[in-house]
């Protein structure tokens, strides 16, 4: 009758409610079992038969020496046959079937084809009789002159040999597999230790809710390989666990002058005001609300490049160019581009990609209007290069002062020439964690003859040769 199908899934869930440690200690106990078990049978069998071809040597050997004695003027005949005293007994089979010495009840049984063997009929062959209970081992033999001969001996004292050889196999495969379940045990609790230390440290971590724990497994095995990964894990954790820690702080600290200037213009705009005041302070948190707009904007773009999104895809470069551009002609007609734009493929997330650009174009737009047309310029890789496509943006502005380059792209960061101009400084800090993302590199130089260049680089192997998406 056929299982019924929940048999085994029942099985397999019964198996693994036990804890690792015994299930591999009962697999490596088992494995470890069988060998010894299939190796006590495969001993057993060979000493028994080696006792047993002895056996038969020794009734050869008796059966030649007798086929050698007979007919020689010295033999006498085989004689009684006293068998149980004796250590063998000999029976000579004339070719018309008479046995010498004569059939009697202490004598070995005579098989029929020991009668065809003494005709000539039959070749040599091994019998096993017995008399009592005394095990007989035979072998009928034809002689040279005619008849056959029959040497028999007792088996009793090798079958009691085979028997205790089984009993000693035995018992050494039920210590063997003892032996294995003990050393399969051990084996898996010292295999197993490094996976309790990753255990007690990712429980720790659950509880704790703290990154900064390691596990020290020194080797190059896999479980040290799995250790470093893990460690690996922590840091990232613990560093992404510090830049949340350090975005909330410095969120906070920027939210918190707006947010006083805004409550204090509500509450002055609640007191009874001549129009003309009133009107410039509703101007003004209309002007406040815009940047507080923007601020939290920033925050949330900064939030979603820390999290894992939208899997980067090929996106044209030079079409978002082009788009932002458009948006900022719309957005700032006082400012002019100067657009040099080369066909470039690159692998981003195309809202983030633009929002990046859009910040590279904005920030030399707000530094760089009236000072000049905004250079932008778009270099494609060239087919096969180690270099991948380049966007450079370049105002007539300012510039950014030679101690704060190194900073521009950091949080909030403003250097002192620009704090009273409007902006949360994380424009530049987005478009660092874009490139990042897209495994491309930014920069910021003063040129020669003054403004602001920022390069944005991306890596080879997308270019113009690659088909347009």
């Amino acid at each position: 009758m056929a299982e019924p199908p929940a048999a085994e899934p029942a099985r397999r869930a019964f198996w693994l409610r036990w804890p690792l440690r015994i299930r591999l200690a009962a697999a490596t106990a088992g494995a470890v079992a069988a060998a010894v078990v299939a190796g006590a049978v495969i001993g057993y069998l060979i000493v028994r038969d080696q006792l047993y071809d002895s056996l038969d040597l020794s009734l050869r050997r008796e059966a030649t020496r007798m086929d050698r004695q007979i007919g020689r003027a010295d033999w006498v005949g085989s004689g009684d046959c006293v068998y149980l005293t004796a250590p063998s007994c000999v029976q000579i089979i004339g070719p018309d079937g008479e046995l010498d010495p004569p059939r009697g009840p202490d004598m070995p049984w005579v098989p029929q084809r020991a009668f065809a063997a003494a005709r000539g009929e039959s070749g040599p062959f091994y019998t096993d009789s017995g008399i009592g209970d005394i095990p007989i081992r035979g072998y009928v033999a034809p002689l040279d002159g005619g008849g056959a001969v029959q040497v028999s001996v007792r088996a009793d004292q090798v079958e009691r040999s085979v028997a205790d050889v089984g009993v000693r196999m035995a018992a050494a495969g039920a210590g063997g597999v003892a032996l294995a379940g003990l050393l399969g045990y051990a084996v898996a609790r010292a295999g197993l230790r490094p996976v309790e230390r990753l255990t007690r440290t990712a429980e720790t971590i659950a509880a704790t809710r703290d990154p900064r724990h390691r596990i020290d497994l020194p080797g190059r095995d896999e479980l040290s390989r799995l250790a470093e990964s893990f460690n690996t894990m922590l840091a990232e954790l613990e560093a992404s666990a510090e830049a949340q820690r350090r975005l909330v702080a410095d969120a906070s600290h920027e939210l918190r002058t707006p947010l006083t200037g805004l409550r204090a213009n509500i509450d002055l705009l609640a007191r009874d005001l001549p129009p003309e005041r009133r009107a410039r302070l509703v101007q003004t948190l209309r002007g406040q609300t815009a940047s507080m707009t923007g601020l939290v904007n920033d925050l949330i773009e900064l939030a979603r490049g820390e999290s894992p999104g939208h899997p980067p895809e090929a996106v044209r470069l030079d079409e978002v160019v082009r788009h932002c551009i458009a948006e900022q002609h719309r957005n700032r007609p006082e400012a002019g581009f100067d657009v040099r734009l080369d066909p470039a493929v690159v692998e981003a997330v195309p809202e983030r990609l633009a929002r990046a650009v859009t910040n590279l174009l904005d920030n030399a737009a707000k530094f760089g209007a009236g000072a000049g047309p905004i250079e932008v310029r778009l270099r494609g890789p060239a087919p096969g290069g180690p270099v991948g496509a380049e966007l450079t943006v370049r105002d007539r502005g300012p510039g950014i002062p030679e101690e704060d380059l190194p900073h521009v792209f950091d949080r909030f960061y403003r250097s002192p020439s620009a704090r009273s101009l409007p902006g949360s400084g994380l424009g530049l800090a987005i478009v660092a964690q874009v490139a990042e993302a897209c495994g491309a590199s930014v920069r910021a130089e003063r040129p020669e003859g003054g403004g602001t260049l920022v390069r944005l680089a991306f890596p080879g192997a997308d270019g113009a040769d690659r088909p347009e998406p």
